[in-house]
């Protein structure tokens, strides 16, 4: 299956997804990764993975929908079959996220449907959580609510921060989104793009014993 990958950062989960992409047996292949923003370092990671790369800089447009039009022809002349956002830090227009709807997937830090949107590790902790995580899912128009493909549960320990519950739960990330790849490379996750999910396996085995 051949991918897109859209950023704005680093890019470690990028990282990740090429080290996967590395594997013969892995059933997919990353055919682009997209930057809305030009200083973005993982663009460096994918030129140095020999990937081609593109900068589709949203300042440059006048409206979000010109953006989105841009990013959605940039996709399907890469012959894109399955959209990756990973870091991408820009919310899309439902028209262009219906256009692409069963076929672009988002990785969020929370078990789903706990801790939508951003700050998610702080509220974590104030919430008093033990457990948190992460969570693969289907991108629909209402923010961090489409169908979820895979999860991992990562525990909350005495003395967490925000910055060091991140960090774990940024390796649990690593590790979960090629196995939600290989889920839909292999017809165990789909999205009809209506209603609801269709024969999905949606539970990842624990990545990261709690250690409390």
């Amino acid at each position: 299956m051949k991918l897109a990958v859209l950023i704005s950062g680093r890019g470690s989960n990028l990282a990740a997804l090429i080290e996967a992409c590395r594997a013969e047996a892995f059933p997919a292949e990353i055919g682009l990764v997209i930057s809305n923003r030009p200083d973005a370092a993982g663009l460096a990671l994918a030129k140095q993975a020999g990937i081609a790369t593109q900068i589709i800089d949203h300042k440059t447009f006048d409206d979000r929908a010109s953006f989105d039009a841009a990013l959605d022809a940039a996709l399907h002349a890469s012959g894109a079959e399955l959209v990756v956002l990973a870091g991408f830090m820009r919310l899309l227009t439902d028209d262009f996220v219906n256009g692409w709807r069963g076929r672009m997937i988002n990785i969020h830090p929370s078990l789903l449907p706990a801790f939508k949107g951003t700050d998610v590790h702080q509220r974590a902790l104030d919430a008093g959580v033990k457990i948190t995580g992460c969570t693969v899912h289907f991108v629909t128009p209402e923010m961090d609510s489409g169908p979820i493909i895979a999860q991992a549960a990562v525990p909350v320990v005495a003395g967490d921060t925000s910055e060091t519950l991140a960090a774990r739960i940024l390796d649990a990330e690593h590790a979960l989104y090629p196995h939600a790849i290989r889920l839909i490379c292999d017809g165990r996750a789909s999205f009809d793009g209506t209603d609801h999910k269709k024969e999905a396996d949606t539970v990842c085995p624990p990545l990261i014993s709690p250690s409390i």
